[in-house]
């Protein structure tokens, strides 16, 4: 969310931001919340007079019962009444203003960086950097159900029985690797120098709120029925919730935290043919990385985040590359944000495995997350998230990139600890 007082002195800025964003429906709201603060102002303004004249009224009493004048007093009774029924009137109205003024501003897109190329969609997305060698092998490398199927390892009937589309049950080595490649990313993340956290699964609506815009809320978040709760959509929302009204002392920072969580997701829409199995789920598990930092560090810290997502993929024998993602790509509430995908041998392309993505100080301000410096100067922290990576989807990129033409899958060696020693899986 931006500052108000920075959208009043820079509508321009705000305008020409919402339009590299594709948004124009949104572009006379600019003036609407403009024109909503001022009246703000106004009824502020009349409200603060009229307690300071009901104030010296109020005083005016206590001095004319001092001197007897019971009847000049009783009519100047009057006088303080009528101004505080007024004023209740004012104090409403600036209450309905603010609220008006909030819902605007929740909808109005943060200030993309300078540096984010403009693009409608994810198909205008740039590609930065490859990791690793792509390998198409020899073989046809079969879909990744198909392959977790010779392994016992799957059993999507079952589950649309139980839970219907978009579910799954994990069986065997598959399950097992499932649970070693999110054991071995907390590691890998804990010896980064990242603190290990397991949060609430669940947050309440103004977290939800203070961390993600309404359209993807509405497109993502599962609600529990009469409760004021949401089931999390990833631990990044909660895990920044943490934080929510504190003002943390400068010299802490940075935070850096990672996260193991399930996360809930309705994923609406129609998908296509290669988005089935296990890639795009309601419920899935994955390890996260938060990062709460001063405002001149939240650029570093970006470039780290990313790394690690990278790093972890290649120690894994999995080719990756980095996309830089467009402005209409981009949530309402991000800065700036690269995607990691990893290549697939069998479509002989790459996909979406992770997004880092900075929010400069949208979340903060949304949730008062403020930082403390030696001075007592208060400002808002900036806030960074990134996916160390989410199994299911991970499962289908490690098992095509480690397919033998036998249909077994190697195991690397950063993975073999968490697999009990093994170096292979076996077909069933």
């Amino acid at each position: 969310m931006l500052d108000l007082k920075f959208v009043r002195e820079n509508p321009d800025i705000v305008k020409e931001n919402i339009k590299k964003k594709f948004q124009d429906r949104k572009l006379p709201l600019v003036d609407e919340v403009i024109e909503l603060a001022n009246q703000n102002s106004e009824v502020k303004q009349e409200a603060d007079n009229l307690r300071a004249e009901r104030n010296k009224i109020s005083k005016q009493i206590g001095a004319l019962m001092a001197q007897g004048k019971k009847e000049e007093a009783e009519e100047t009774k009057k006088k303080v009444t009528d101004a505080s029924a007024h004023l209740a009137e004012l104090e409403e109205k600036e209450k309905e203003l603010q609220e008006k003024i909030n819902t605007i501003m929740m909808t109005i897109p943060n200030i993309i960086d300078p540096s984010v190329p403009v693009g409608k969609d994810d198909s205008e997305n740039v590609e930065i950097e490859k990791f690793g060698e792509p390998v198409v092998p020899d073989f046809e490398v079969p879909y990744h159900t198909e392959i977790m199927e010779k392994f016992d390892g799957i059993d999507l009937d079952a589950a649309g029985k139980v839970a219907g589309n978009g579910f799954y049950y994990l069986m065997g080595d598959i399950a097992r690797l499932h649970s070693a490649v999110i054991s071995y990313a907390r590691d890998f993340m804990i010896d980064r120098g990242f603190t290990y956290c397991i949060p609430p699964f669940m947050i309440r609506s103004n977290v939800v709120t203070g961390v993600m815009s309404f359209d993807e809320m509405d497109a993502m978040m599962y609600k529990i029925e009469g409760e004021d709760l949401y089931l999390i959509g990833t631990s990044e929302h909660s895990m920044i919730g943490k934080f929510i009204d504190t003002i943390i002392p400068e010299d802490t920072l940075p935070k850096t935290l990672t996260s193991y969580s399930p996360c809930f997701r309705k994923e609406k829409g129609a998908h296509g043919i290669e988005e089935r199995g296990v890639y795009r789920i309601h419920q899935f598990e994955k390890q996260e990385m938060i990062v709460v930092c001063k405002p001149d560090e939240s650029k570093m810290w970006f470039d780290k985040l990313w790394q690690n997502t990278v790093d972890l993929f290649r120690s894994l024998d999995i080719p990756v590359r980095t996309l830089e993602c467009c402005s209409g790509d981009l949530a309402d509430l991000k800065v700036k944000s690269i995607d990691v995908e990893a290549w697939s041998p069998r479509q002989k392309k790459y996909f979406e495995v992770g997004s880092c993505s900075n929010l400069g100080d949208a979340q903060a301000r949304r949730l008062k997350i403020r930082v403390k410096d030696e001075n007592n100067n208060k400002y808002f922290a900036h806030t960074l998230n990134n996916t160390v990576v989410a199994p299911p989807r991970m499962l289908i990129a490690f098992l095509e990139n480690n397919l033998n033409a036998d249909g077994s899958v190697n195991i690397p060696k950063a993975l073999q600890p968490y697999m009990g020693g093994k170096t292979k899986l076996e077909t069933k």
